[in-house]
């Protein structure tokens, strides 16, 4: 979004997986457009841990906003080397751990698929980490409360969710998957109901707090968010759509949280589900 307004008014940016060595990502077409969403299969593509230490975090000091970190691996082994690494840069502020990889010595099995290999994977970083730790959670599993609840208990600072979900397209002159990759990571207004209803259910279930995301594009649905549990937001797919959709969200949430007569956002945080607090009553 650089050149397109002032990135310091944001209060945070979540730069993509870092893993120790370079990836080159999945073969095109890694992304597709799906009705109210879109398809990646990116492949985890980036510089390698080396080089986002020495080049690009040190870039990104001169916008003045904090990072926050996700990173990636195929074993323990680096996730852990990766975490105490890149939590020492000083603009770092905290991780987000990427559970959804596979693990190499565990079959091929995603970190985030078992409570207890999550659990262990998340008590190695926060031992290494100089920041705070969330973990992102993947939505692909039979119970994401049981997943929340033993990250917590292993240590984890907070939770980010949700990942992406497993979808596939397929082109109708060539009966193939649109993607090269075969399946993709949906994300978009499409997956929002289904954000919600995960932070609903995990928000009530944990004292951590909880970066919401999934589908975000107006201060209504920030607000949504909010009222299911979320203690802050991010934004992704929305930008491509529209590079300004962070600022205009921050400048529409005043008026609406005027217009709902709330005095402050963190006064929505589980409105949802708190006792007494089930409907919001607009001002007259």
């Amino acid at each position: 979004m650089i050149g397109f307004y002032d990135l310091s008014v944001l209060g945070a940016i979540m730069i993509k997986a870092t893993t120790k060595e370079p990836r080159f990502g999945n073969p095109t077409p890694r992304v597709a457009e799906t009705p109210g969403g879109m398809l990646n299969a990116i492949g985890l593509q980036n510089p390698g841990l080396d080089k986002v230490l020495e080049e690009e975090l040190p870039w990104l000091e001169q916008f003045d906003v904090p990072i926050i970190a996700n990173i990636a691996g195929s074993t323990v082994e680096e996730y852990v080397e990766v975490a105490e690494a890149i939590s020492k840069a000083p603009n770092v502020h905290a991780l987000e751990l990427n559970i959804s990889c596979p693990n190499v010595k565990k079959g091929g099995i995603a970190f985030g698929t078992v409570p207890d290999v999550a659990a262990e994977l998340t008590r190695l970083v926060k031992e290494v980490a100089a920041v705070p730790v969330y973990v992102k959670l993947s939505p692909n599993v039979t119970d994401i409360v049981a997943m929340a609840k033993a990250i917590e208990q292993a240590g984890a600072d907070g939770l980010t969710m949700i990942n992406t979900l497993v979808g596939m397209r397929i082109d109708v002159k060539t009966g193939r998957p649109v993607l090269a990759n075969g399946t993709g990571g949906l994300s978009g207004p499409a997956v929002k109901p289904i954000a919600i209803r995960m932070i609903y259910d995990v928000s009530q279930a944990v004292s951590i707090p909880i970066i919401g995301m999934g589908g975000i594009q107006t201060a209504e649905d920030v607000l949504e968010f909010f009222y299911a549990g979320a203690s802050a937001v991010a934004v992704g797919t929305a930008n491509f759509v529209d590079p300004f959709v962070c600022p205009t969200i921050i400048a529409d949430l005043p008026a609406l949280l005027d217009e709902l007569g709330i005095g402050h956002i963190s006064e929505c945080i589980g409105r949802s589900w708190k006792t007494g607090a089930h409907a919001v009553h607009c001002r007259a």
